[in-house]
């Protein structure tokens, strides 16, 4: 069986992406094979590449994908050939027809969700989960503000966050994001490029500003999150689409009203096997539920990764993106 796979082997633009055609290895001892049936695009793989993530070069790219299982190494257990799996990582590799990776990795996939769905949603739907309601513990009523509300991962926070009853605020660059962001639950839509965020996160919430700000932007949304979360509020900074923010003077949190702030990551709270299996739990039940809900923006063809990483970089695409091998 012969297996496509992306690697660089030096950090920079999507140039640097290369492909390799081999013979596929059997899985090793705790190892399943996987066929590739989709495969999700995340900025975090735009970080690996660029270097901001580092990694061991030469790399494979990707965390997340679903397909099937079609063989087992020794000693694995609670899987068989045949089995619709997913993963996030947290090894790379998911640029691929197929792969081996430990059967630890993987989730087990319901009938109800398709393998498109769960490459476009399991890292994002999972990092919204624990963003939510492990990390940022929000309640129904509380104002809350979402930076790139229209983004993959942002739509995602607005659908989980209006369920659970959440005042949103969300930040959009176009009309038709704006659109994606209310029909998603928005309650309020702020077009960053063109109004002051903060002031009108202030007006909005009479004031007092949001009791937590989801930021994945990084470095250009920083002073905006300060300025638009109120006392004693929480800023999550999850992301980097712009820039990593760098150095933080924590005396400026006092001065803005007494604020906590955290750089939290998904792995470190999904490497609990209890925690890992109860956040995944949760996250098929509120697709089953239909409390949620991923929008597949656009898909390419895996060997159009690069392309892909393009569009994403430049604010081209919106909602998920998926590779089809």
């Amino acid at each position: 069986m012969q297996s496509t796979r992306a690697i660089f082997i030096e950090t920079g633009g999507p140039e640097v992406i290369e492909w390799i055609t081999e013979e596929h290895p059997a899985p090793a001892p705790g190892e399943v094979t996987i066929e590739h049936r989709a495969v999700g695009l995340n900025y975090i793989d735009t970080y690996h590449r660029r270097g901001i993530y580092p990694v061991a070069l030469p790399s494979g790219m990707g965390l997340e994908a679903a397909g099937r299982i079609v063989a087992l190494g020794e000693g694995v257990e609670g899987f068989k050939e045949g089995d619709r799996v997913a993963t996030f990582g947290p090894l790379l590799g998911a640029y691929s027809t197929h792969r081996n990776i430990g059967a630890e990795h993987l989730f087990l996939l319901p009938d109800s969700i398709d393998d498109q769905t769960a490459a476009a949603a399991i890292l994002k739907a999972c990092t919204t989960e624990y963003l939510v309601e492990r990390c940022g513990k929000v309640e129904a009523g509380w104002p809350v503000l979402v930076h790139a509300a229209a983004g993959a991962t942002g739509l995602l926070l607005v659908q989980w966050l209006h369920h659970i009853g959440a005042e949103v605020i969300g930040t959009v660059s176009t009309d038709a994001k704006a659109k994606a962001a209310r029909t998603a639950g928005a309650d309020h839509i702020i077009f960053y490029k063109e109004e002051d965020t903060a002031a009108r996160t202030r007006e909005i919430t009479g004031g007092k500003g949001v009791r937590v700000t989801f930021d994945g932007i990084g470095k250009s949304a920083w002073e905006t999150s300060l300025d638009a979360t109120g006392q004693r509020g929480l800023i999550i900074n999850f992301g980097n689409v712009n820039a990593p923010i760098g150095e933080i003077d924590v005396g400026v949190l006092a001065l803005k009203g007494s604020l906590y702030n955290t750089r939290p990551m998904l792995f470190h709270y999904y490497e609990d096997p209890v925690e890992r299996a109860a956040g995944a739990a949760r996250v098929w039940d509120m697709f089953d539920n239909g409390a949620l809900s991923v929008t597949i923006g656009q898909t390419y063809a895996l060997s159009d990764a690069a392309q892909a990483h393009r569009d994403l970089q430049a604010g081209k695409t919106t909602g998920s993106t998926v590779l089809l091998p």
